[in-house]
């Protein structure tokens, strides 16, 4: 087994430091087909997300993967993306961060980390189903979520 990435470890401490900073996490990502992401924001390539704890749901900043829920133009998503694919994160606010190299995509194997069972039955390119609202109409006791903004 080779030596564990510092890239996810980077990641996960430069949430931090945005997130105790009142700043808001930027991550710029790679989209190819290992990406599950709506494809309708996606720009050269490219797509950038606020993964801040205000605009995420179930965020896991994993080693393999980033996973969350969000919502695009009002509409709940699940997103999937391959650490790998990450180029970049930083503070919306400052712009402070830092930049990786994108790597190219390898599959975990059975003993790292398993595909999300939604994302495997999903073709490429395609984004994943969202998870159902469990009264359908959307109308909740809690706050009102802000929505994602593309920031190029």
């Amino acid at each position: 087994m080779g030596e564990t990435s510092t890239k996810p470890y980077l990641l996960r401490a430069l949430h931090e430091w945005c997130t105790d900073n009142g700043y808001t996490p930027y991550i710029t990502v790679q989209v190819d087909e290992h990406t599950r992401v709506p494809m309708a924001h996606v720009r050269d390539g490219q797509i950038t997300l606020n993964v801040g704890t205000l605009a995420t749901n179930k965020l896991v900043l994993g080693n393999e993967f980033i996973e969350f829920q969000a919502r695009f133009s009002g509409v709940a998503e699940n997103v999937w993306v391959p650490v790998a694919a990450v180029s970049a994160i930083y503070a919306r606010e400052t712009g402070a961060g830092m930049g990786f190299e994108v790597q190219p995509y390898e599959a975990p194997s059975a003993d790292d980390a398993a595909v999300p069972a939604d994302a495997a039955d999903v073709e490429p390119g395609e984004l994943a189903p969202a998870a159902d609202d469990s009264n359908g109409d959307g109308d909740d006791d809690e706050p009102k979520r802000p929505r994602l903004t593309i920031v190029k």
